[in-house]
């Protein structure tokens, strides 16, 4: 038995190590974004952009590789989008507070996500998700990935007035990630392997083309991470004002993650009557992540939506993961080869995933409403919130709320009474940060 088969258990999934490493190319594709617009983000905060982009590259290269070689999964993580934006501008341009302090309270919420996984409670809480919340948060992943897929691809835009609108739809990019969308699904259908890698290279080449983008070379040497590395501010948590922070970080981490892993996991074809066979491990390495993250100096790191495109394109095992750590430290070197990748060219993939997750809709018991009402509300809340974390907490909220107004309390059980206990004294107390 070789290496490969011996810690990734390769034919037993039914997979190889070609179609894991172009599952691996197919994932990291989709969510290289991440290294340019994580310090664009942070640097909003005051945080060395150069030092931040060293760190994003290399917490995702921690996370994604623990995920790989610990749990055998094909998830991919990195500092997560919305999780960076709360750390910005609400905690250090809102609030006040120093981006060290803030990094001080990412640590904490990360220590206390190592301690409820070693001792099972988040485990005790994922397996707890009532079976209609556990399928809709597929479905709503599905749905979030959709709105951001047309985002970046031009064909969805904002509007003051009804919020959201069509794009210009004579432009370039919109017209490249249409054409894109219709060659992976074409391709798909035909059973031609890597359909998704070849429609992001397709739109990529065509970029050069027709949109002005502008290849700038291969290698850069990588910027020295000194500024931001040891630099958190564990002191400052005493204060009660980032006590409610740590809070936050902690609860969205919390929902965020466990969604995205429980989504991919499914739409894997991974889930064994609904559980994930080495979810403790798994657990372990997104909070792993997040402690490292924070001495390296990012935000939160979390696993990826975008992992489905690599589930899609057959990962099965943690090599997919292996490879987009690879990627991710290659980036350290290659970062305006990777930087020439438009979100538009990989807007077609991550929307064909959508497409499919939706299909999941159909496990939930339409007849019973306290099942099927809370399964929407999970779905519908995703991408209308942008939060994976907030539909998950008014799918628990809406769940135990009309089991109980219907005479059916019985049914729910204690994690998920206090996990909706947690959530109302979170938007209560806390409000909607």
């Amino acid at each position: 038995m070789s290496l490969m088969e011996r810690v990734f258990k390769l034919k037993e999934q039914g997979t190889d190590v070609r179609t894991e490493l172009l599952a691996g190319l197919t994932t990291f594709l989709t969510m290289a974004y991440i290294i340019f617009v994580n310090p664009s983000i942070l640097g909003d905060a005051g945080m060395p952009k150069d030092a931040v982009f060293v760190a994003t590259c290399v917490a995702a290269a921690i996370g994604t590789l623990v995920m790989g070689l610990y749990a055998n999964y094909p998830i991919a993580l990195a500092p997560g989008m919305g999780l960076n934006a709360y750390f910005a501008y609400s905690v250090v341009m809102g609030m006040g507070y120093t981006w060290q302090a803030a990094l001080g309270a990412v640590c904490i919420s990360g220590v206390l996500f190592l301690i409820i996984s070693m001792l099972g409670i988040r485990e005790m809480i994922v397996n707890g998700i009532p079976h209609s919340i556990r399928t809709a948060i597929t479905a709503g992943i599905g749905l979030f990935l959709a709105i951001i897929s047309l985002k970046n691809a031009g064909i969805i835009t904002a509007h003051p007035a009804t919020y959201i609108t069509l794009g210009n739809l004579h432009a370039a990019p919109p017209i490249m990630a249409i054409i894109g969308f219709f060659l992976i699904v074409a391709l798909d259908r035909l059973k031609i392997k890597g359909s998704i890698l070849i429609g992001i290279v397709g739109v990529t080449i065509l970029s050069f083309f027709f949109a002005d983008n502008k290849f700038v070379g291969v290698f850069s040497a990588p910027p020295s991470i000194e500024p931001t590395l040891f630099k958190l501010d564990i002191s400052s948590i005493l204060s009660i004002g980032i006590l409610n922070v740590v809070l936050v970080f902690f609860l969205v981490e919390l929902f965020d993650a466990t969604g995205t892993l429980m989504g991919v996991a499914n739409r894997a074809g991974l889930l064994k009557a609904g559980k994930m066979d080495r979810l403790r491990k798994a657990l372990m390495a997104d909070s792993t992540a997040i402690v490292a993250g924070s001495f390296l100096g990012t935000s939160s790191t979390t696993a990826y939506i975008e992992s489905a495109a690599g589930v899609q394109a057959g990962g099965r095992t943690g090599l997919t993961a292996v490879a987009v750590a690879a990627l991710f430290l290659a980036c350290l070197f290659i970062a305006p080869l990777a930087g020439a990748v438009p979100a538009y060219a990989t807007a077609p993939a991550l929307f064909y995933v959508s497409c499919l997750m939706l299909r999941e809709l159909v496990d939930i018991d339409w007849d019973d409403t306290t099942e099927s009402v809370p399964a929407v509300i999970t779905a519908l809340l995703m991408p209308f919130t942008y939060s994976i974390a907030n539909g998950v907490a008014f799918g628990f909220i809406s769940y135990a709320g009309l089991k109980l107004f219907t005479g059916r309390a019985k049914e729910v059980r204690a994690i998920v009474w206090i996990i909706a206990a947690i959530f109302v004294f979170r938007y209560v107390y806390l409000g909607s940060e």
